[in-house]
C-alpha cells in the first residue's frame, strides 16, 4: 500500500513539474514566406510615400533657399538707397531748423530774384522737389521693410521645414531597419543581389535600349544604364536611385530639369493619354507616390523599393494614376 502511495505521490509531482514546464499557449508558427512578402509589400509602399514627402520637403527647401538669396540681393541695395534718402531728409528738416520761414519771405521780396510770378514758381519748384525727397524716402523704407519681412517668412519656413526633413529622416531609417529584417527572414538577405553587366552593356548606351530620337532617347537609354543598381532613398544617381531620383536623372542626362518628387514630376509635365504614350513618357502610380520611366512596348523601368534594383517590368505592376510628357 505505501508501495502505491509513493507511486501516486511521484506521478503527482511529476505531472505538476510539466504543467509548469509547459508553455500556457500553443507555440505560434513562424510567418511564411507568402506572409512576409505581402507585409514587405505593403510596408514598402507606405515607406515610398513617406521618402517623396521628404523629398518633396527638399525641394520645397531648395526652392526657399533661392528665394532668400534673391531677397538678401535686393535688401542691400535697398539699404544704401533708403539711406541715402534719409540723408537727404534730414539735410532738408536741418536747413528748415536753421533758417525757418526767412528765407522764403527774402526769395518773395527780393527785387533781384525777378518778377513775383518767377520767384513764386522757382520757391513752388523747391518745394516739391523736398516733397519728392521725401516720398522717396518713405517708399523705399516701406520697400525696405516689405522684403525683410518676406525674407524673414522664408527662413522661418525653411527652418520649419528643416526640422520636419530631420524627423521624416529619423522614421526613414526606423522603417528601413524593419523592413530590411523583413527582407532577410524572407530571402535569407536584406537587399537583392547587386546586378552584374556584361562590359558591353555598362555604360548609358546600352545594346538593349530601342533606338529613340532625340532627347527623350538620351533619357530612356540612361534609364537602361541603371538597370541593376541599387534603389537608395532620396538618391538621384549615379550609383544609386529612388523612384523620382531616377525619372529625374534620366530626364537631366537630356538636359531637362524635373524636380526630386512624384507629384511634383506631375505638376511638371503636360498630360497624355495611354494611347498616346511614348518612350521617356513618365507613367505615375500610387495616388503620385510612384513615378516610373516608359520605355515602350508597354513596359518601364524604375527604382522599384528599398532591398531592390532598378529594373524593367510591365507598365500595369500597379495601379496607373496617369501620364506625363516631360515639356
Amino acid at each position: 500500500m505505501s508501495s502505491l502511495r509513493m507511486l501516486l505521490r511521484t506521478l503527482a509531482v511529476a505531472g505538476l513539474s510539466a504543467a509548469l514546464i509547459a508553455p500556457s499557449a500553443p507555440v505560434r508558427a513562424e510567418p511564411s514566406v507568402a506572409d512576409l512578402t505581402a507585409r514587405i509589400e505593403r510596408s514598402s509602399a507606405e515607406l515610398e510615400r513617406i521618402v517623396e514627402s521628404y523629398n518633396k520637403l527638399n525641394e520645397e527647401i531648395k526652392t526657399n533657399q533661392a528665394t532668400a538669396a534673391g531677397l538678401h540681393a535686393r535688401i542691400g541695395p535697398l539699404e544704401a538707397q533708403a539711406a541715402q534718402s534719409r540723408a537727404a531728409v534730414g539735410q532738408i528738416a536741418a536747413t528748415a531748423y536753421k533758417t525757418g520761414g526767412l528765407r522764403t519771405a527774402e526769395a518773395i521780396l527780393d527785387p533781384a530774384g525777378g518778377s513775383l510770378v518767377d520767384r513764386l514758381g522757382t520757391l513752388d519748384q523747391l518745394t516739391r522737389h523736398r516733397q519728392q525727397q521725401i516720398d522717396g524716402y518713405t517708399a523705399d523704407q516701406r520697400a525696405l521693410l516689405d522684403q525683410k519681412a518676406r525674407l524673414d517668412s522664408t527662413l522661418a519656413r525653411q527652418a520649419a521645414q528643416s526640422r520636419a526633413v530631420a524627423k521624416t529622416k529619423k522614421r526613414i531609417e526606423q522603417d528601413l531597419a524593419e523592413l530590411y529584417e523583413m527582407r532577410r527572414a524572407a530571402y535569407g538577405r536584406a537587399t537583392e543581389a547587386p546586378v552584374k553587366k556584361p562590359k558591353s552593356s555598362a555604360s548609358a548606351d546600352t545594346p538593349d535600349a530601342p533606338a529613340v530620337s532625340g532627347s527623350a532617347g538620351a533619357a530612356v537609354r540612361y534609364a537602361y544604364g541603371a538597370i541593376g543598381k541599387p534603389y537608395v532613398w532620396g538618391a538621384e544617381g549615379p550609383n544609386g536611385y529612388d523612384c523620382s531620383g531616377l525619372t529625374l536623372a534620366a530626364w537631366r542626362s537630356a538636359g531637362k530639369r524635373l524636380p526630386h518628387n512624384a507629384a511634383m514630376q506631375w505638376n511638371a509635365t503636360s498630360r497624355v493619354s495611354r494611347g498616346e504614350l511614348r518612350p521617356g513618357d513618365l507613367v505615375f502610380y500610387s495616388g503620385l507616390g510612384h513615378v516610373a520611366l516608359y520605355v515602350g512596348d508597354g513596359q518601364v523601368i524604375d527604382a522599384p523599393s528599398a532591398g531592390r534594383n532598378v529594373l524593367k517590368r510591365k507598365m500595369n505592376m500597379m495601379s496607373i494614376a496617369g501620364y506625363g510628357r516631360v515639356r
